[in-house]
């Protein structure tokens, strides 16, 4: 009898948990969001603080079970965020990595999630060291065969360690386990993405200086919408590999070092 009622309460408790948290996020968010009225700064900024905490709690609310759907739920919210580029022109993308935690903590085996942290957290927001640990993390519950093409995940972590954490020997080693992972399957994809991911790894073992191609992922996230504690991240990265950035009201102008 105790077991059966334990059977019942647990999803019980599981539904209300997820009803408060719901009740945290709505109030404000949604009607922001929807509003025809540009918002201020003022309370753009006091409904992320909001959001925040409500990213906060789920870190460390029990999933009694339903850890699949609370990350889709979760990853809803993200597109949500992701997409207001109205808001996120004023603000950033600095919820970006929260909302990956959340998800990847509770669904580490979803994939689509890897490709929005990789292009969300490292280059709108500009935190490639962030996106890499979560990747990092979440590789520890993938395998070659579970979930499908999960290759891809190695790749978007050496492309984040390649391109802007400058670790060339970690970038290797991703893509080198990519093009393994890859290799166990007979599908045109797979083996493209193996070949590919081994003529990266090798290429990367003979020149391990790759200064060019990180100024210009440095660019990238310079010329999408960001706060400015990620602009100056970029300019300082740029710089830092023998760039220079000269801002103009038409743009920024970027100069590359002669080698």
């Amino acid at each position: 009898m105790l077991l059966s009622r334990q059977a019942v309460a647990a999803p019980l408790v599981a539904c209300f948990c997820l009803l408060g948290v719901s009740l945290i996020q709505f109030p404000q968010l949604q009607i922001l969001l929807r509003s025809k009225q540009a918002p201020s700064l003022e309370i753009i900024e006091r409904e992320l603080h909001s959001e925040s905490l409500r990213l906060n709690l789920l870190k460390k609310m029990p999933s009694f079970g339903y850890g699949n759907l609370i990350a889709n739920w979760v990853y809803l919210s993200y597109l949500q965020y992701f997409g207001d580029d109205e808001v996120r022109g004023k603000t950033g993308y600095s919820l970006s990595p929260e909302y990956f935690e959340v998800i990847l903590e509770r669904d580490p085996r979803f994939l689509a999630a890897y490709l929005s942290l990789s292009s969300s957290t490292t280059i709108y927001a500009g935190m490639p060291e962030r996106s890499i640990g979560l990747m990092e993390k979440g590789l520890k519950s993938l395998s070659p065969w579970v979930p499908k093409r999960s290759y891809y995940v190695w790749r978007y972590k050496g492309i984040d360690e390649l391109l802007f954490a400058s670790n060339t020997e970690s970038a290797q080693q991703s893509f080198a386990t990519a093009s393994d992972w890859a290799s166990n399957f007979s599908d045109e994809e797979s083996q493209l993405v193996a070949e590919s991911s081994q003529r990266t790894a090798r290429f990367l073992s003979q020149n391990p200086s790759t200064r060019s191609t990180q100024i210009s992922a440095w660019v990238m996230v310079l010329n999408n919408q960001v706060d400015e504690r990620t602009r100056k991240r970029a300019i300082s990265e740029i710089e830092a590999l023998g760039g220079k950035v000269t801002s103009s009201p038409e743009g920024n102008r970027i100069t590359f070092p002669q080698d």
